[in-house]
């Protein structure tokens, strides 16, 4: 199939201090960047914060937790289950209304 080989990207992404290769989607390729981008970011910042105090890898952790907070609160923000219901339950009220 050769669309199939065409969707895939082979790209070199900068996270911190390391260089690595993945394949991704070719409409996923920007997000993979931005997210490279942002765990370099992080994970700069609590090492210049905690240099010399904490290790490595207890500075990847609180990179990890970082970003996972910050998905989490997104998450939560962009819920629209609750939306959803109600929504439902006004256009059943609104049906039975018509009726």
């Amino acid at each position: 199939m050769p669309g199939v080989n065409e969707e895939r990207l082979h790209i070199r992404l900068h996270v911190y201090d390391e260089e690595i290769e993945v394949t991704v989607k070719r409409e996923d390729e920007e997000f993979y960047r931005l997210a490279a981008k942002l765990i370099t970011d992080r994970y700069n910042a609590y090492a210049q914060a905690y240099k010399g105090r904490k290790t490595e890898h207890t500075i990847s952790l609180m990179t990890l937790i970082d970003i996972a907070l910050l998905y989490q609160k997104t998450k939560r923000k962009n819920d629209t289950g609750p939306y959803n219901d109600i929504l439902k339950k006004l256009t059943s009220d609104i049906e039975e209304a018509l009726k």
